[in-house]
């Protein structure tokens, strides 16, 4: 049984719990994006929510391109 058909038998049996691991799953990206983008702007000594504002921009971009198709 593969990850992805277990995450549909959990979002028909448990909604509640599928949404809770959808989220715990959404933050530890957003963490790991958060840090791959401090280590890339460290160096430039800049504001610490510059690696924030980075990764907002890009996810914009990406929203952007998706609607444009």
């Amino acid at each position: 049984m593969g990850g992805m058909d277990y995450l549909r038998q959990l979002q028909s049996e448990r909604p509640l719990l599928y949404m809770l691991v959808l989220l715990v799953g959404f933050f530890i990206a957003f963490q790991l994006i958060i840090f791959i983008a401090q280590l890339i702007l460290g160096p430039f000594g800049l504001p610490g929510w510059a690696p924030l504002a980075l990764v907002l921009v890009v996810a914009v971009v990406i929203a952007r391109r998706q609607n444009s198709r």
